[in-house]
């Protein structure tokens, strides 16, 4: 634009403006964001980084885009609520690329994920001899029918026209597209020597005075009376396998159906892990998963199997690993699918140039970590034209080793140089470093934070006197002298993925840190070799599931012996103490707040005027212990809560226990009753990690205990970890902080690269001999920081 010519008012909009931000722990927070730059969100785990970014920014664009629907399409849609804020400028749409995991459904792999399988699917319909029918008949997700039937058609004359409809799917008939098969082992589903009334079901919840107990002593298809053993074959067949029937219990209408197909609807469709503790043990009980027989696991039907390009099935090219499976795609030459190949290669080298060529298309994308999903989700949008978007992302290094976080900021700095606002919520320094702008949250967590502690430039960060700007540039010296070892745990021959027959003795006794690469081997060797069982506590990245009731109190059983310390001082019954039984606030049902529906307006949550958000019954309220109510018990903060279950009347060793190892991993500003939904990332993994530390074992197995800490958490971190190692533990951990390395005594680095490139080790020994060493990727990175 010449000088003189005055900015057009549609230029002028170039920041977002957020004034009076106040949710969760913000304290009226108001900053001003650059649009088309790069802005990283820094501070402690805790400070209401991520309440900025994502409850705030990007929950507001989300809900206004929202409302562009009609309000019949947002009748299907979540509901969200306004933030708490006072002024909400400039946004542009919000693209969210978080660490939730990706759907754990069987059928969902990393190539429906992303659009990398569909595109195989229809290269395959074209090119692949003998040819079979159109994409679907590739498909493992859609099943092949075939109906007919007679049809009125009115020409003039009304008469019946017969009609044939069939479709070829891909899925194999014997496992439903699943790869795995189950077989149940009737042993765990009852106890023949009794009959139905004397309780012979053992499954969970099917107890006699239960509903399901009520439904099959009442059904009438066998005598229940007599003992199962003695059931006739027509009698065990209703009982196990009867299709869906109409019947009559107590003058209710219902459907019966057999135990087994009972199970698989209810127990085997969900995700195991996603059960509740006591249904899981009895599905891994009673349920063993085997590869299909028919189809090997590939999910698709003889078909799709025996139809091939070049001698590749779509099996075969979904087994590959990504790496392999471009150069394939690239050395295909067909004019009438050109395009195609174009777009299919250019998906595949995303996930090169993502740092995920290790992985296959046909992964479960249940199997992912956090930082994987993540990035996966991310293929999405590095083809993408749109531009003058918002992308928000949560610490997307997580699980990157330090030589792969480069790839990863130039891919930041590529979508920012495409003309788009990106947000990062991040504490890795070689991230922050990249940033055109930073904002820093603190000074504390919790209560003690939601304040903007500094706005500006990277270097203006390091000048000033925040927590953040103080730790920026802390870098770990080596350790001069590193522990003893006290013995071994020998591992020979594990092949477990990719590793290639690998033979290691991991040191015990001491800190060994397990580094490499990502998709290198590390989580294979660890989680594959070393047994789970006896002595061997494994904290991993698995999500921790809960509701809006489940808090940190509910997570980790400390909600018991207070709730029995209530009852035991009152006189009264434990069930009262809880929110989710006896004691609940009848008008909000214990939740603290009521959820109004406005039909197509979004959803209001205010506080319940009957409790006032205390989520129990006024009568509750006047049981004390301590001098305090329940609820005020629930609302203090995880360090008072220690002191006050130390001693007088309060004294409670059970509770005291648990609240030490949650102020051991830093979370002494949590309140008891903080809903688990409310956590960041960096705090559910401890409170995974405290709740773990409570087991007895002596071998602990960590999986990146610092994703998602500040850099002033690692100190603390440490410190832990060495407690744990002097307390006589052995501490093994995954990790890819170099803080971590220099403090290990021992390392083990998988490499030289991922996939099938990776799986083999590259050394062992101490930090300070990996880096005189300098002949690995870790070596050299580890070496850069501690400035060797």
């Amino acid at each position: 634009m010449t000088k003189g010519t005055d900015v057009h008012a549609a230029d002028s909009h170039e920041m977002i403006r957020v004034h009076g931000a106040r949710v969760n722990n913000l304290k009226d927070v108001s900053v001003e964001i650059p649009k088309r730059r790069l802005t990283v969100f820094t501070g402690v785990s805790g400070s209401g980084k991520s309440s900025l970014v994502f409850g705030t920014i990007a929950a507001e664009s989300q809900r206004l885009i929202n409302e562009t629907y009609s309000a019949f399409v947002q009748g299907f849609m979540p509901t969200l609520a306004r933030p708490e804020v006072d002024v909400l400028d400039g946004l542009t749409t919000a693209i969210i690329v978080d660490q939730q995991r990706l759907g754990a459904d069987p059928r969902s792999t990393v190539g429906t994920a992303t659009d990398a399988n569909a595109m195989l699917r229809i290269l395959f319909s074209r090119l692949a001899a003998p040819h079979l029918g159109p994409p679907s008949a590739y498909a493992f997700n859609v099943a092949s029918v075939q109906a007919s039937g007679a049809i009125k058609v009115d020409k003039g004359a009304r008469r019946a026209e017969k009609v044939t409809f069939s479709r070829t799917g891909g899925m194999c008939p014997r496992c439903e597209g699943r790869g795995a098969v189950t077989d149940i082992d009737l042993t765990q589903l009852y106890d023949d020597s009794k009959s139905l009334r004397e309780g012979a079901l053992t499954i969970p919840g099917y107890s006699v005075d239960g509903w399901y107990g009520r439904i099959y002593t009442g059904c009438g298809f066998f005598d229940p009376d007599k003992p199962i053993a003695k059931f006739t074959k027509r009698e065990l067949h209703d009982l196990l396998h009867r299709e869906p029937t109409k019947i009559k219990v107590e003058g209710i209408n219902l459907t019966y159906e057999g135990l087994i197909p009972k199970i698989q609807k209810s127990f085997l469709a969900k995700d195991v892990d996603s059960l509740q503790p006591h249904v899981r043990a009895f599905v891994e009980r009673a349920v063993t998963f085997t590869v299909c027989p028919e189809c090997a696991g590939t999910r698709l039907s003889e078909g799709a199997r025996t139809s091939k390009i070049d001698g590749v099935s779509i099996a075969d090219a979904c087994a590959m690993q990504i790496t392999d499976l471009a150069e394939w795609v690239r050395g295909l030459d067909d004019p009438s699918v050109a395009p195609l190949l174009t777009a299919l290669g250019h998906s595949l080298d995303s996930f090169v140039e993502i740092g995920l060529g290790y992985l296959s298309l046909d992964r479960p994308s249940g199997t992912l970590s956090g930082g994987e999903a993540q990035r996966v989700k991310m293929i999405r949008h590095l083809g993408s034209s749109l531009t003058d978007v918002t992308y928000v992302f949560d610490e997307p290094t997580t699980g990157l080793h330090p030589h792969d976080i480069q790839r990863m900021n130039g891919l930041l700095l590529r979508l920012r140089d495409k003309g788009n606002t990106v947000l990062v919520v991040e504490h890795k320094p070689e991230t922050i470093a990249i940033a055109d702008h930073v904002v820093d949250l603190g000074p504390g967590a919790g209560t003690g934070g939601g304040a903007v502690c500094f706005e500006g430039t990277v270097e203006g960060l390091r000048a000033s006197d925040t927590v953040t700007g103080r730790h920026l540039d802390d870098r770990a010296s080596l350790k001069k002298s590193v522990r003893e070892a006290t013995g071994a745990l020998e591992i020979r021959g594990a092949d477990a993925n990719n590793l290639r027959g690998v033979d290691v003795d991991i040191p015990l006794g001491v800190l060994v840190a397990v580094t490499g690469v990502a998709g290198s081997g590390k989580s294979s060797l660890v989680h594959g070799s070393v047994p789970e069982g006896e002595g061997v506590v494994s904290v991993d990245q698995g999500a921790i599931r809960g509701s809006r009731r489940s808090n940190p109190a509910t997570y980790t059983g400390l909600l018991d012996p207070i709730r029995k310390a209530f009852a035991k001082a009152n006189g009264v019954k434990p069930a009262l103490f809880s929110a989710n039984s006896e004691g609940a606030c009848p008008t909000c049902n214990g939740v603290g707040v009521v959820y109004t529906d406005l039909a197509m307006m979004a959803g209001v949550a205010t506080t319940c005027e009957e409790c006032e958000g205390r989520r129990f019954q006024a009568s509750v309220l006047e049981y004390r212990l301590g001098g305090r109510d329940i609820s005020e018990v629930l609302a203090m903060p995880v360090s008072e809560a220690e002191a006050f279950f130390a001693e007088g009347e309060a004294r409670l060793l059970a509770a005291h226990r648990i609240l030490t190892r949650l102020s051991d991993v830093g979370l002494g500003y949590l309140t008891l009753g903080q809903p688990l939904t409310t956590l960041s990332g960096g705090e559910r993994q401890r409170l995974k990690l405290a709740t773990h530390m409570g087991e007895k074992g002596g071998v602990y197995v960590l999986d990146e205990p610092t994703a998602g800490l500040h850099l002033a958490d690692v100190e603390q971190l440490l410190g832990l970890l060495d407690r744990l190692v002097d307390s006589g533990k052995s501490v093994i951990v995954v990790e890819h902080h170099q803080a971590v390395m220099a403090h290990a005594d021992w390392i083990i680095d998988l490499g030289p690269g991922a996939g099938h490139d990776g799986g083999r080790i590259v050394f062992e020994g101490t930090p300070a001999e990996l880096v005189a060493d300098g002949s690995t990727l870790t070596g050299r990175h580890l070496a850069e920081y501690v400035g060797a």
